[in-house]
Formats: structure tokens, sequence, C-alpha cells
């Protein structure tokens, strides 16, 4: 067989297994975007590899529960807000309630994630066409339109299978840049195994990067749209061991990719007086030791972590509302278009003011700890409901881990309560 048959049929091979763990996917896309990529390297370049261990136990946290909220929606046949507000008493106001702080924490990510992709496309272009300077503002702002229609554009094809290889195509190309860049620069061991030592950095915003690190990485959204992403793949409950084995796999991944950003960015940064104000300063702290092609390699990656978040963020609204209304979404409504184009405007305030997105979005990030509390509430009491459950048990083990990941929280949305408190006064 020639070789460019071989070198084919293992493209293939790889991206079938990919696709094999279809959902994660999705998990993964929600959970890194530009707002976990930032909080990484804003967290590497200030406090090292300190907070590694919040990024390890969130990344165990939201294993279970996407184990748990795909385990309950194969077994029961329902998605999420559905069933708590059919089988919970005063399910329908935690489902309400569920549904606004999803969706406040997921636009405001949305409009720091335009913003940032917006940046890196302008920087990239700014690198080869050094003339662009000075317009940045215009040009930015343009960019963001173009992606917002193109992307409003791919959802009104509104089929799961379309949406699900192209973040396949971003989530690929974004675990490979970062890994790729922890290869050009990467940090001692030792300052890893310390950053599992527990422990919050006793500086201004310390607080603030705690609540985001677990606002991104335990993403509510996630473990919410699970159900009707598992039914979107057509799975039922023969896939059990397929829909575990999927979840590990998107936990694993997010831990890998994330501690992976953190390492360059420390790695890049170690002993040196920088810090990280705008999108440049990402990728730029890579130049000095790599060159150029570390730069391009890391706008790369944090564009397509960009990207493969503004599908889901988009979505995730008409989602929720479709999980409360009937268990099933349909991406051919009205009620589609409208929301998910409401989503796309949003996205586009922090481009047309001119913020500085990598402030608004490490700030986004907290907001999204507030609900998490509901989230776990909601699947420990319908996990109880033996009806529904259809007399499956819960492993001992499991129900351990989501009191303990309740407890976590709860402790990080007061952590984070104060981090905003302080932010503002």
């Amino acid at each position: 067989m020639p070789k460019t048959a071989e070198t084919t049929s293992l493209f293939k091979k790889i991206i079938a297994a990919i696709l094999a763990f279809g959902p994660g996917i999705f998990a993964i896309g929600y959970t890194i975007g530009t707002g976990s990529v930032t909080s990484m390297i804003v967290s590497g370049s200030q406090h090292g590899m300190q907070l590694m261990w919040v990024l390890l136990v969130s990344c165990f946290f939201s294993g279970v529960l996407i184990f748990v909220y795909g385990h309950y929606a194969l077994i029961s046949g329902e998605t999420a807000l559905y069933g708590f507000r059919k089988h919970i008493k005063g399910g329908k106001w935690l489902a309400i309630l569920i549904i606004i702080g999803i969706t406040f924490g997921q636009w405001n990510s949305l409009m720091g994630i335009l913003g940032i992709s917006s940046n890196i496309i302008y920087e990239l272009l700014a690198l080869r066409f050094p003339s662009l300077a000075g317009h940045q503002y215009g040009i930015v702002l343009g960019i963001a339109i173009l992606i917002v229609s193109i992307f409003y554009s791919i959802m009104l094809v509104g089929k799961y299978s379309f949406f699900e290889k192209l973040l396949v195509i971003f989530v690929s190309i974004m675990g490979l840049s970062f890994v790729i860049s922890l290869f050009i620069v990467h940090p001692l061991p030792i300052d890893v195994v310390q950053g599992l030592i527990p422990s919050i950095p006793n500086v201004p915003g310390g607080k603030m990067m705690v609540a985001a690190f677990v606002g991104t990485t335990m993403a509510a959204a996630t473990f919410l749209s699970r159900p009707l992403f598992v039914k979107g793949k057509g799975w039922t409950d023969k896939d059990l061991t397929h829909q575990r084995n999927d979840a590990i796999v998107a936990a694993t991944l997010v831990f890998i990719i994330s501690g992976s950003i953190m390492a360059v960015s420390h790695g890049a940064l170690n002993g040196q007086d920088k810090s990280i104000t705008h999108v440049l300063d990402m990728a730029g702290t890579l130049e000095p030791i790599a060159g150029k092609f570390a730069v391009t390699i890391f706008f790369f990656g944090t564009l397509s972590a960009g990207l493969s978040s503004i599908f889901p963020c988009a979505l995730i609204a008409p989602l929720l509302l479709a999980d409360y209304q009937s268990g099933t979404l349909d991406t051919t409504s009205k009620q589609f278009r409208v929301v998910t184009f409401i989503a796309c405007l949003v996205a586009l305030i922090v481009p047309i003011f001119g913020a500085n997105p990598i402030q608004v979005q490490i700030l986004t990030q907290v907001f999204n700890v507030f609900v998490l509390p509901a989230v776990i509430i909601g699947i420990l009491l319908i996990l109880r409901k033996s009806d529904v459950m259809k007399g499956y048990k819960t492993p001992l083990w499991i129900q351990l881990s989501l009191y303990a990941a309740l407890i976590f929280s709860c402790i990080i949305s007061y952590n984070g309560s104060l981090a905003v408190l302080e932010y503002f006064n």
C-alpha cells in the first residue's frame, strides 16, 4: 500500500475514534474556550503552577457531573430541566433559576470570546501586514461581525452531526497547538508538584482567579446540555459504557489541555516581571524564547478555543429553553433562530465598545460559579427518584463525590462573591 494511502487510512481512524466520543467534544467546547485559556495564561504568568490543584479538583468533579447527567438521560430517557420540572417539588422554579443563571453567564462569556477571537485574527494579520497598525478598532469590529454572521448561518443548518464534526476540527487544532507549545516552553517538574498542594494566592485578584478557574472548568452549561447532546448522538441505555468512557475522556482532555496552557505561560514568564493585560501579551510571551513560530501556534490554539466555544455558548439559551419545555431541541423552529440571533447580537457588545476582552473574560468566568450549586442540587434530587431512574442505583462513591462537589461549589461561590465585591470596590 502506498505511504499516502496508509497516512490517509490512519487519519480516518483517528477521526473515527474522536467521533466515537462525540458528546464529549461539546463538553470540551463548553469548558475550554478563550475564558479558560485567558484564566490559565494569566494564572500561569502571575502565580506559576500554584492553582494546579484547583484545576485537578474541578476536572474531577466535572467528569463526575458529566457522567451522572449522561447516565440520567440514557436511563430515564429525559433531559435535565424537563426532569427537574416534572419530578421535583419546586423544580419549575429551580429550572427557571438555572436557565437565567447559565444564560447570563454564557452570554457574558460569549462577549469576551468574540472579543478575544477577533483581536487574535487582527494580531495575526498585523504580524503579516504591519500597515494595519492604527486601524485596530474598525478591523476588529469588522472581523467580529463576519465571525458572528458565519456562525449564525452555520447554526441555521441545524444538524447535530454537523456541529459535532466542526467542533472536532476546532478542538483538535486547539489541543495540538497547546501541547506543541508545551514542548517548546515548559515549567520545572517541581513547580507542577508544588502546584498540587492546596493554596490561594495571597495577592489582589487571587480569590477571583480561583473562582474563574472553577467557573470555566466546572461549567454548569456543560452538564445541563449533556442529556440533549447524548440524545442528539442517538445513544440509548445500551450505550452506558460509551457514555462513561466519553465522560472520562472529556474530563481528562480538559485537564491536559488546560494544564498545558498554564504550564506554557509559567514556563515563558518564569522569573520575569511581566503581566498579561492584552491579547498580544498572551502569545507574545513565547516570542523571545521560540520566535514568531511559537506565537503563531499559540494564537491558532487560542483562536480554535474561542471558535469552539462560540457554538456552544450561542446554543445554550435555546438548548435550555427546549430542555425546559419538552426535552427536545428543534433547531428549525422560530424560537431557535430568534434566540440564537439575540445571542449573536450580545456577543458583539465587547467589540462594539472596544472593551479589553482579557479583563471582561476573567470577570465573566466568575459569574458562572454562582449557578453551579443549583445544578448539583437538581441532579442529587432527581437521582433519588427510583421510578425515574428505573431502579438504577447510583454507586456510593459517585454520591459522595456529588456531595463533595456541592460543598466545593458553595465555598467557591462564596469566594467568588468576595472577589466580585473586591473588584468593584
